[in-house]
């Protein structure tokens, strides 16, 4: 491995050198026996992809949009939390590097910076991912989204809590995290750790269209819909958008991979809701492949901390590059020119 990593796999062999011991075991865990965590990356592995040959693949377009944002190519940076913790820029070196390449981040609820601060260090399009801890709480979010440039919500639906982790962090955070920053005006709603407490009740579907109304209109995207039904009902409710997510295997282990929950989505919404897929990318072929069975575009997440761990907005720029390059090899490899040349019949499922 050279210092100029060329793979994902190496970007994080020398991240994790120059991690905080606390914030490294932070980015990597799962949760219990991490079984889900581990699921996601083999399942993603038993899926191969079909050649093509004698087609002109000269000239390929990677760009697409999501719910109309122009990307330039389908890999977005999650709302991973506790980016401070890799990098004291965090995410405003996420909004920079994302619109230099052109391509959307998802900023976390617990940004360590502001709504307003992420909003205009980003050249590119921003979504903001929110976790309901509170009425309170969501009813002083939401309505700064739009003044602030936001074009979508995302609501994190797969986090319910709180619940302690499994295993031992040894300390409580990582030196230099932050969080919560859009809160320090409001220190009524943090609790004694700068952490907003959970109170209840919890959202549900009946409550959807009030989100809506506090932020403004914007579309609307679930995060962590991970079964057939509930994504009948997210279409019901006009949700623009799902993310087919298990959060990393990070919040509930024996759930299966999020790959193997695409299809049973796709099957359910057909192209009523855009979908989109999060957990487990590490290559621009695992981009390609959830594509493939139905994605209009990926998350990655724990990629977003190896890379603010090498160099800040350069190192996350640098991660999306290598994903982008690497995607754009197996489109050509596979005989596609733009995106929606990708279709289920370019990959082979185990057992086919």
């Amino acid at each position: 491995m050279t210092d100029l990593p060329m793979s994902i796999a190496e970007l994080q062999a020398f991240s994790e050198t120059k991690m905080h011991k606390v914030q490294r075991k932070f980015v990597a865990r799962g949760v219990a026996a991490n079984w889900t965590r581990d699921r996601n990356r083999q399942k993603l592995d038993e899926i191969g992809v079909v050649p093509r040959a004698l087609i002109d693949v000269s000239v390929r377009d990677l760009a697409t949009t999501v719910l109309g944002d122009e990307i330039n190519f389908p890999i977005m940076c999650a709302p991973a939390g506790g980016q401070t913790g890799s990098h004291p820029d965090g995410e405003i070196a996420v909004a920079h590097a994302a619109g230099a390449v052109g391509t959307l981040m998802a900023l976390p609820v617990g940004s360590a910076y502001t709504i307003e601060e992420v909003g205009a260090a980003a050249t590119g399009p921003i979504w903001f991912q929110h976790i309901h801890y509170s009425d309170e709480l969501t009813e002083d979010f939401l309505p700064r989204l739009k003044p602030a440039g936001f074009t979508a919500l995302i609501l994190t639906v797969d986090a319910v809590g709180p619940f302690p982790m499994t295993d031992d962090l040894g300390e409580t955070m990582s030196p230099g995290l932050r969080s919560f920053g859009s809160f320090l005006h409001r220190p009524d709603l943090l609790d004694e750790h700068g952490v907003t407490p959970w109170v209840g009740p919890n959202l549900t579907w009946d409550r959807l269209d009030w989100l809506r109304e506090l932020a403004g209109g914007l579309p609307l995207v679930l995060k962590g819909i991970r079964n057939g039904e509930d994504a009948t009902r997210a279409r019901d409710h006009k949700v623009e958008g799902i993310v087919v997510s298990n959060h990393g295997g990070r919040q509930f282990d024996g759930g299966i991979s999020s790959i193997e929950l695409m299809p049973r989505i796709v099957e359910a919404v057909g192209s009523d809701v855009e979908i989109y897929f999060d957990s487990g990318i590490r290559s621009g072929l695992d981009v390609y492949r959830a594509m493939a069975l139905g994605a209009k575009a990926v998350f990655v997440g724990r990629p977003v901390h190896w890379g603010l761990a090498y160099g800040g907005a350069e190192g996350v720029r640098r991660m999306l590059n290598i994903l982008g390059s690497e995607f754009d090899k197996v489109m050509a490899y596979t005989g596609c020119t733009s995106v929606d040349q990708i279709v289920r019949t370019n990959v082979i499922l185990p057992g086919n």
